[in-house]
């Protein structure tokens, strides 16, 4: 047998084994993510208020007293949605914060979660490790921790992070907090106070009721 056999057929071999691998990474299974709808309140009104949020954005926890407050007042007149916008390149903590809120969505305990989040920003914010700190809000709140850990590090749960992420680029959000009303668009610059807040929703309820 030559040499140049030989070198010919080790050549077809490895052509062979790159296309082999080529189709086996085509035809790994790809995960589409859904956009969430992660929602509180009976919305008797038929008003929805759709905030884009951060959970490391410290402009969102400034604002998550006053949300709260409204979400409380309007909780039988409106549905108020969360979507997830963790901004990475400012928030190191940010994808895993909000990978455990969408951890707990599983066991039906996303606002629990949502709200130990913001809560207590200050406290992992910095850490470095934010998971073990998150691992501690599952146990608070109640959840199957073996579940959870299943869920925090599945590909379904980026990949709806990433859906909202993407949904929220397409509605022009730039930054966090951004708020929805009925599909119009509120920066901060727009809701400054409670009473802001109540005003565009109270507007809207009323322009509902009246089309």
């Amino acid at each position: 047998m030559s040499k140049r056999f030989l070198l010919v057929f080790g050549a077809m071999v490895a052509i062979f084994a790159g296309l082999l691998l080529f189709k086996n990474d085509a035809q790994a299974p790809t995960v589409d993510g859904q956009v969430t709808n992660h929602t509180y309140g009976e919305g008797q009104s038929g008003v929805t208020v759709v905030e884009y949020g951060d959970f490391q954005c410290p402009a969102c926890f400034s604002y998550f007293p006053l949300v709260a407050q409204v979400k409380e007042k309007y909780k039988d007149q409106i549905k108020f949605q969360f979507r997830h916008f963790p901004i990475v390149s400012a928030h190191r903590n940010a994808k895993a914060a909000h990978r455990a809120a969408e951890a707990a969505s599983q066991q039906s305990k996303f606002w629990e979660m949502h709200d130990l989040l913001y809560a207590n920003q200050k406290s992992w914010q910095d850490s470095n490790n934010a998971a073990q700190v998150f691992e501690g809000y599952a146990n608070q709140i109640g959840l199957d921790i073996e579940k959870y850990k299943q869920d925090v590090v599945d590909a379904s749960t980026a990949a709806n992070i990433d859906a909202d992420f993407k949904q929220g680029e397409k509605d022009g959000v730039q930054g966090t907090p951004t708020f929805f009303i009925e599909g119009k668009k509120h920066e901060t610059e727009d809701i400054r106070s409670v009473e802001d807040f109540e005003r565009l929703i109270d507007e809207a309820i009323k322009q509902k009721s009246t089309s």
